[in-house]
């Protein structure tokens, strides 16, 4: 792709020198990154910007602005449909504005301005409880909502009633910034559009910022989606805004990464661009300080700080200091006052069919900028720093974890009093993590629900307390006096005897998001059984460990079904066991009656440590979320004659053999800059398993950066490497067993580059993304 140079660029030259303050080589990363994600067919294309002071550090295009009804070049000055964007950059910079000129107050009541929004218990909401997202109001109101005159849409908006408490809880509402662009013409006089036209981009020369882009601009608009007969381009995409006219608070801008960079400067250079201000310095410091609701989430009056919308921030920018925003069409900024840095990543990610997540992308790419930044003499964070730039010191209360509402299956099943059990025989395939927020068991629970009766229990490998190896005897559980059967020993899935008396087969097992970990194996098999005797198959869901939004590694080429490979899916498919029960049960032709109990409070870009729940160890060896997210890598090598660590303290974060130079392969590995990884030379004796009592050399793997790390990818280059280094010694063709893919394996041993070896697999795997899209049920 061609990179884009502008008068105040200066990339090759200045990049990664500490004048610049970025990190060239850093920054080519980001390059990869994007590139990978356009080849995998994931994005159109993107442009990335990234700023420090008032210097354009970085500015790329890559891929292509339109794939359909022609294929177009991405180009730097693409206009993009922003989304949620319009939220910081129009409607919130301009209350601000109505606020710092006395016509509004932070704590005025809307109904001051809009007396009909009183209606249903919201006389008492805010202008700071709608730019929070704690006003009580739904995400949004239903698409039937929007018809007849905008006036008539507000009017059904008004009347409204609150489905949450105000002040109580975060919950992102579009309904919300509908109501605070409203305020902005009832206060001004002046529509949303033409007040932020003449009040912000305008002073800010933000000339292709835009509500409604005129037809000059909308041959450099990125399409979206086709609205019946034509494609979006230039039109809004969200539904709502569209029918509200194309201009409204939540939704309906469009504008260029060059525009957005100049709001950034203006945002951190306190209200002023080029002499010109805009906010006063206070207005910004209080639009950018954060504020904690009593459920754990941050956010500030035009920003995302710290909730679960913030994931896209990376892993790097620290999440006390730095904030931003996101957009539903692939759009994002990030911003971080310490060291005046800001990086906009925009992307059509709805084009041509509305069905590509970007989240994991994002959170890339906000990691390697973050990564990149030189930090110049005095710019590290000193005691005071926070009174210099008005945020929240490190010592403060504001919480530095999930919202501590995520909710199990088990844990809405008994919120709901167990009404779906209600009358029922059941079966429950479970183990030691079958248990809710409180630690109480999913066996005793049910054993205990008026109106259920437990008849048996199934257990799937490892036996009902996760710490049996090998196969697995029947047995009966203490606690209840209820039947075990084993589906781990001599039947891998429930024979008559199992199911005979039964209405429903209850799952609640915690899975960990790798396909040749078999416990959804399980569940498929039992599905398969429960539909052959009209059994309905109850899952009772839990999240994803190692997060929703990855999705990677070849696809099982197998025609047979199994625990290791239960259908065509990838080495990581980012999907939680309901999701994956869905479709197996449409895809695979199961056909049993399938009910999923959802989580509730989780989105698919939380990995298990944003969730606040404790962690149970799935398996004996899996004990740590750590290596769950090695597992999809290293897991590919423990069929063959390398140690993966069973047998001692640090399973899947550590490889070896007898035959290995330790340092040799560290050298090599981390030579190769394998995304989020290092690698310590060691010397280890495992107690068990393979090599068990015998000392071997390897490598011991640090998990440097989880948001970049590709564990498919690492696992066969690792493979490349041990073969590369010591020959027939490591005898790769055992990696077929859990590989599951003749394609690749053959590839793996010809290439002369594993860097190579994930554009194979991309086509089956975006083919595969498209089938997975139609079962996933939690947002990103």
């Amino acid at each position: 792709m061609p990179m884009v140079q502008l008068p105040t660029i200066l990339l090759t030259a200045v990049l990664g020198s500490s004048a610049a303050g970025f990190d060239a080589a850093r920054m080519a990363w980001a390059d990869r990154q994007i590139d990978a994600a356009v080849a995998r067919g994931d994005i159109p294309g993107a442009v990335l910007l990234v700023g420090r002071g008032d210097e354009v550090i970085y500015l790329k295009s890559y891929g292509q602005r339109s794939l359909q009804p022609a294929k177009t070049p991405m180009t730097v000055d693409t206009v993009f449909d922003l989304a949620s964007l319009t939220k910081p950059v129009a409607t919130a910079t301009s209350i601000m504005l109505l606020i710092e000129r006395g016509q509004l107050s932070l704590n005025d009541r809307v109904t001051t301005h809009i007396p009909a929004f009183g209606a249903h218990g919201k006389q008492d909401i805010t202008v700071a409880q709608l730019l929070l997202h704690c006003g009580g109001l739904a995400p949004d109101n239903p698409e039937s909502d929007y018809v007849g005159t905008p006036q008539q849409m507000l009017d059904r908006i008004f009347a409204l009633s609150l489905p949450y408490e105000p002040a109580a809880r975060f919950v992102y509402s579009d309904v919300g910034h509908i109501v605070l662009g409203e305020l902005v013409r009832v206060i001004d006089g002046r529509p949303l559009d033409r007040f932020a036209r003449e009040e912000i981009f305008e002073p800010l020369g933000m000339k292709d910022t835009t509500f409604l882009p005129p037809e000059g601009l909308k041959s450099r608009c990125a399409p979206a989606e086709r609205r019946g007969d034509h494609w979006m381009l230039g039109e809004v995409h969200d539904p709502r805004a569209y029918a509200l006219g194309g201009v409204a608070g939540h939704a309906g801008l469009f504008s260029t990464a060059g525009d957005l960079g100049r709001f950034c400067r203006m945002i951190l250079g306190g209200g002023t661009l080029g002499g010109k201000r805009v906010l006063a310095d206070l207005t910004v410091r209080e639009m950018t300080r954060p504020h904690c609701l009593p459920d754990g989430n941050c956010r500030s009056y035009g920003f995302d700080v710290q909730t679960g919308h913030s994931w896209a921030r990376g892993s790097l920018f620290d999440p006390e200091f730095t904030f931003g925003h996101t957009g539903f069409t692939g759009t994002m900024f990030w911003l971080d006052p310490i060291h005046r840095c800001y990086a906009i990543l925009l992307t059509n990610r709805v084009h041509p069919d509305g069905k590509v997540l970007v989240g994991e992308l994002r959170s890339r790419i906000m990691t390697v900028v973050a990564s990149a930044i030189v930090e110049a003499a005095g710019e590290r964070y000193v005691p005071g720093a926070e009174q210099l730039l008005q945020i929240t010191p490190k010592s403060s209360t504001r919480p530095a974890g999930p919202p501590p509402d995520v909710l199990c299956g088990i844990d809405v099943l008994e919120r709901d009093g167990f009404r779906l059990l209600q009358g029922m025989r059941v079966a429950l395939l479970t183990n030691h993590t079958g248990r809710d927020r409180q630690g109480r068991r999913t066996i005793d629970l049910l054993a205990h629900a008026e109106g259920v009766k437990l008849v048996r229990l199934l257990s799937p490998e490892h036996g009902l307390h996760g710490t049996a190896d090998g196969r697995v005897a029947d047995a009966v559980d203490k606690a209840t006096g209820v039947k075990i059967f084993s589906l781990y020993g001599s039947t891998q899935r429930p024979i008559p005897e199992m199911l005979e008396g039964i209405d429903a087969v209850v799952f609640d097992i915690q899975d960990i998001g790798t396909r040749f970990y078999t416990y959804v194996g399980t569940l498929g098999l039992a599905m398969e059984e429960a539909a052959k005797r009209d059994i309905e198959v109850i899952v009772l869901d839990r999240p994803n460990p190692i997060g929703g939004v990855c999705v990677d590694g070849p696809i099982w080429d197998r025609p047979e079904r199994s625990l290791i490979g239960y259908g065509p899916l990838p080495v990581v498919h980012g999907m939680t066991a309901g999701e994956l029960a869905r479709l197996f049960n449409d895809q695979y032709g199961t056909r049993c009656r399938l009910m999923i109990v959802p989580v509730e409070g989780w989105r698919r870009s939380m990995t298990f440590d944003r969730t606040g729940l404790t962690w149970i160890n799935p398996s004996p060896n899996m004990r740590n979320l750590t290596q769950a997210m090695l597992y999809p890598g290293v897991g590919l090598l423990e069929t063959t004659n390398i140690s993966v660590g069973r047998g001692t303290d640090e399973p899947f974060e550590t490889l070896g053999a007898p035959w290995i130079d330790g340092r040799q392969l560290a050298a090599a590995l981390n030579a190769a800059n394998l995304p989020g990884l290092r690698f310590v030379p060691i010397e280890f004796t495992p107690q068990s398993s393979v090599f068990a009592n015998t000392a071997c050399q390897g490598v011991h793997m640090l998990v440097a950066d989880p948001c970049t790390l590709q564990p498919v990818r690492a696992g066969l280059t690792i493979a490349w490497h041990l073969r590369k280094l010591f020959g027939s010694k490591f005898e790769i063709d055992r990696m077929a067993t859990l590989l599951g893919n003749a394609e690749i394996l053959a590839a793996l041993k010809r290439t002369d580059d594993p860097q190579s070896l994930p554009i194979i697999w991309q086509q089956s795997l975006a083919d595969f993304r498209a089938i997975r899209t139609r079962y996933l049920m939690y947002h990103e």
